[in-house]
């Protein structure tokens, strides 16, 4: 039985001009997704108009109330019913569609919320009259009087009432709350002069304040360093490495932390295009290619990256709601990005988090016990009662044959012999008067060794905890690297080049890249038609399926615009040489070795972790010891 499809019909289709109402539903159902996407809208709106403060109040995750109030430069009553209208904007003239310096620019965001939703907005422009108006399902209402000092009020009431349907896919008001605070979170990292304010008005009233952030002082860097901590967290402001490069005309800010301040999922990567958050594929394969030598697969890197370039060169009119670019030259911003957080993660040399400390200290501090009942007038007794009651308690009796008691505790003797490092029974190695100068050095003298994996050593503030095995396995692969930079990758000739057949356009994106490939020690060359020749792969991989390479490579390529995965095998492999030919854990290293070591790790960049990410060392302060001890 053949059934008939649906969408055929047997009698001739008739076309049909669509009304206004219904063709701003359908740029709705683009525009407006959710709830945060009109408060996104929204909000850069305010930030187009010039505002210095922004208050975002919502309830019931958005679905009930949005409301957005402004300090910019307003509207007249003249211009409202124009705003309402669709593709009618004051951010462009039309002429150039390149030239865009604005959030902003179609002018579908104000139409599209009034058609879904019950709008209204009230506005004054400086030296006019306020004024407001309503539109409703599409319906725009009359132009009147209103009442407001300056600025403009935008007041969006049940969102998605005119498209039941969109009802039924909202998320829960939590869940939608939670899209608006990472909504204006973001917009807040692109302004840190702006003042941002977002409460939560569910139940009527003041509510309750979600977020703020006042608008920040002095330069850029520091401005933006307070922004972050207010928005991200102190723990992210105080393990990010400042980022400041240009190549081409593009110019790279922002910060990005340190490899053992990384998370488990992808939830700390923020990048902005010319100030406008964007999720795009490429910029985020860059940052990931950036942290590759220093964080294992399950790993992601934090990061708040903004790119700044002359308009023109990017495209932001490809997605619906702005979300993605496109750049003229897409390799600049990526080599970029890649290169300048490598510079900055060499330039920290040994650093590694203050979390790992954080960390450290919070497993050493015991559970807190169940406190005792309180008994009145009873906690402690007073300083001259426990004098009384120590006096009023026997004295100790001498033992039979002795003339005098003995001391209550024995004082051990000072200095202690020092124990040999062939005894296996401790780990004491040197006397702290021997190397007493490299305390002042930053990852102190060594001390000992426990477990005969770990170093202790101490430093001007504190102690260091060093993990032998894999601090010397980044010391090696470091080693390594420079060695292949330096000799460049050898490469294995084929006895029997390798035929590979492609598709002709996959064949042509391979042979562009051919010369970067070659350099890794994989050389091709076209073989008639749309089939590759493979003559050389890189000798340390030893025996490949050239085949699969190939067709991963041209994965990357076709994903990312470039690849690092020949790279990133060669890596793979001069890692694991590191990890066999480290120290091992189990053996007993002398003290001049152990110093030797830390003297390494600080000439060494990203030896602060380990080549999986792991930390090689934790740094306790002695304030922070003293405190687990309760001296403080």
């Amino acid at each position: 039985m053949n059934a008939q499809p649906p969408q055929i019909s047997l009698e001739r289709p008739v076309i049909r001009q669509l009304d206004d109402a219904a063709a701003n539903r359908i740029a709705a159902g683009e525009v407006v997704e959710r709830p945060a996407s009109a408060v996104k809208e929204l909000v850069e709106n305010a930030l187009d108009a010039g505002a210095r403060r922004v208050d975002i109040a919502y309830a019931d995750g958005g679905k009930t109330l949005i409301r957005i109030t402004d300090d910019g430069c307003g509207m007249t009553a003249e211009d409202l019913p124009l705003a309402m209208s669709r593709h009618a904007t004051s951010k462009i003239d039309g002429s150039d569609l390149l030239n865009i310096h604005t959030f902003g620019f179609r002018g579908e965001a104000l139409p599209s919320l009034g058609a879904v939703g019950r709008l209204t907005i009230t506005s004054r422009a400086e030296g006019f009259e306020a004024a407001a108006i309503t539109v409703a399902g599409g319906q725009i209402g009359a132009v009147r009087p209103a009442a407001l000092n300056r600025g403009t009020v935008v007041e969006l009431r049940d969102l998605f009432f005119a498209t039941p349907a969109r009802l039924k896919f909202m998320r829960t008001d939590r869940a939608e709350a939670g899209a608006i605070a990472d909504a204006v979170k973001r917009l807040a990292m692109a302004e840190p002069y702006v003042s941002f304010t977002l409460r939560d008005v569910s139940g009527g009233g003041e509510g309750r304040e979600i977020f703020r952030a006042d608008a920040e002082q002095g330069e850029l860097f520091g401005a933006l360093a307070g922004r972050l901590g207010r928005v991200l967290g102190r723990a992210f402001s105080d393990n990010a490495l400042p980022l400041d490069a240009e190549r081409e005309g593009i110019r790279l800010t922002g910060y990005a932390a340190l490899p053992t301040y990384s998370r488990g999922a992808a939830v700390e990567q923020f990048l902005f295009v010319n100030g406008r958050p964007v999720r795009d594929k490429m910029l985020l394969g860059a940052l990931r290619a950036a942290y590759m030598d220093v964080l294992s697969r399950d790993r992601h890197p934090a990061a708040v990256l903004f790119l700044g370039c002359d308009p023109e060169r990017v495209d932001v009119n490809v997605h619906p709601a702005k979300a993605e670019v496109r750049f003229r030259e897409s390799g600049i911003p990526r080599g970029l990005i890649v290169t300048a957080i490598r510079h900055a993660l060499a330039e920290a040399g040994h650093r590694a988090s203050s979390t790992v400390a954080t960390a450290t200290l919070g497993a050493m501090r015991p559970e807190p016990a169940q406190m005792p009942p309180r008994i009145y007038q009873m906690d402690r007794p007073s300083l001259g009662a426990m004098r009384t009651s120590y006096a009023a308690q026997m004295p100790l009796m001498p033992e039979p044959g002795l003339a005098e008691a003995p001391a209550p505790f024995a004082a051990p003797a000072w200095p202690p012999e020092p124990v040999l490092y062939d005894a296996p029974s401790a780990r004491a190695e040197v006397p702290p008067a021997q190397d007493e100068g490299l305390t002042h050095a930053p990852l102190g003298a060594a001390r000992a060794q426990v477990h005969e994996n770990y170093i202790i050593a101490q430093t001007e503030r504190g102690i260091v905890i060093v993990d032998q095995h894999a601090a010397h396995e980044r010391l090696v692969y470091e080693r390594l690297k420079r060695q292949m930079a330096e000799k460049g990758v050898a490469a294995q000739a084929l006895l029997i080049p390798e035929i590979v057949e492609f598709s002709p356009a996959d064949a042509a994106r391979l042979l562009e890249a051919a010369d970067d490939l070659t350099r890794l020690g994989l050389t091709i060359e076209p073989f008639g038609g749309a089939a590759i020749a493979v003559r050389e792969t890189p000798a340390i991989l030893g025996e490949i399926n050239a085949e699969a390479l190939l067709r991963d490579v041209l994965d990357e390529l076709s994903d990312l615009g470039d690849s690092e995965l020949v790279l990133a095998k060669i890596d793979a492999v001069l890692s694991r040489m590191a990890c066999h030919g480290s120290i091992r854990s189990g053996r007993r290293m002398r003290v001049d070795e152990m110093n030797a070591l830390l003297r390494e790790m600080e000439a060494t960049p990203l030896s602060g972790q380990c080549n999986h990410g792991r930390p090689t060392y934790v740094e306790l302060k002695l304030s922070d010891i003293e405190r687990l001890f309760g001296r403080t």
